[in-house]
């Protein structure tokens, strides 16, 4: 099961353990999704919070 993640700075201790991130943009929003070997992990923030934590993430990006 997907769980989704608010807090920001728990979203980039588990990228650090992720296999890969995808990066979902949608109008008012992006989803960010975390690949880890047991779960998906989710976080939805806005198009420019957005930015700056994909620059945080040490996993592999892709663009969906």
């Amino acid at each position: 099961m997907p769980e989704e993640i608010f807090d920001v700075d728990k979203f980039i201790q588990i990228a650090d353990r992720a296999e890969y991130c995808n990066i979902k943009r949608l109008e008012r929003e992006v989803k960010l999704k975390l690949r880890t070997p047991k779960k998906l992990y989710t976080l939805k923030v806005n198009p420019t919070k957005a930015e700056e934590i994909v620059k945080k993430l040490r996993c592999e990006i892709r663009e969906i």
